[in-house]
């Protein structure tokens, strides 16, 4: 999310929530599904509650277009909740984890919910970080700083493991290097997971296409935030956004091609368990919630 840090993570954490950001616990939950041959758990670690003061959704929008927008779509009018999750796709030969959340140091409960759906962090082969944003990278360590996962390769795009080695922290860089392996925006990062660039957020920000066909889930990262204010209106700035153009060009462009295409997507930060539709609607779009039977 934004790189301003919260006071207790600035040593731990690189471009977390910032100082308004309230995250908070949350209780540990597992999603299971299916699409076609590939078997999913979304998974819980926290929450986070951002407050409608013009700092994050809606940047240099006055606050009660904000709010007007969150009252028309029956949600409170003073703060944007937003989820942190995970989600694990399980694959011939592969356990795969999309981002970490932000890890058991500051109260995620990433592996708790992992417990929940009977997965060991040593049986994860895989890490696919969509960026390096400190909700989406924490929980690559332990509370203690160790290796999360040991046994897992970690996949993120070139643009995006140059962006978090000028701009990391020491210690998380000096945990993970030996297990990262970068890879070129776009290309399959393994057998039936393809990378997808979706730039703007941060540098090297990237989307993940599971599966082929009707049978494929885009994990969309960050391209949107909140399930109400990311789509209803794409115009708006979203501090988070490293760049805020490219992100608002980015995020118009793929909500466009989601509606159009109705690409089942998974959303980190879109209403636990974060699986469902962008349909079009009005001079935006809206959330449909749907998960696989």
């Amino acid at each position: 999310m934004a790189h301003r840090l919260l006071p207790a993570l600035a040593l731990a954490l690189f471009a977390t929530m910032p100082a308004c950001a309230k995250p908070a616990p949350a209780a540990p939950a597992a999603t299971r599904f299916s699409i076609g041959k590939v078997k999913f758990v979304a998974l819980r670690d926290m929450s986070n509650v951002v407050p409608n003061d013009g700092s994050v959704f809606g940047v240099g929008v006055p606050t009660d277009q904000v709010a007007a927008v969150l009252k028309a779509h029956g949600a409170a009018t003073d703060q944007i909740p937003l989820g942190v999750d995970a989600l694990l796709a399980i694959l011939p030969g592969h356990v795969v984890l999309l981002d970490t959340g932000l890890g058991p140091k500051v109260g995620g409960v990433l592996p708790l919910s992992l417990a929940e759906a009977h997965v060991a962090p040593a049986s994860v082969t895989d890490i696919l970080i969509t960026h390096s944003h400190g909700d989406h990278i924490g929980g690559l360590l332990t509370r203690v700083g160790g290796l999360a996962f040991p046994n897992a390769t970690i996949r993120m795009s070139a643009p995006e493991w140059a962006f978090l080695q000028a701009k990391g922290n020491k210690a998380m860089l000096d945990a993970i290097r030996p297990k990262v392996q970068p890879f070129e925006p776009g290309a399959e990062v393994v057998p039936g997971i393809r990378s997808v660039p979706l730039p703007g957020h941060t540098p090297g920000h990237s989307g993940y296409l599971i599966g082929m066909g009707k049978d494929a889930l885009l994990d969309i990262g960050d391209t949107a935030h909140s399930s109400i204010i990311s789509l209803a209106k794409p115009d708006w700035t979203i501090e988070y956004d490293t760049d805020a153009d490219e992100g608002r060009s980015t995020r118009k462009a793929e909500l466009a091609k989601l509606a159009a295409g109705h690409q089942r997507i998974f959303a980190p930060h879109f209403p636990f368990p974060g699986v469902g539709y962008v349909v079009k609607a009005r001079d935006g779009y809206s959330w449909q919630a749907d998960m696989p039977k």
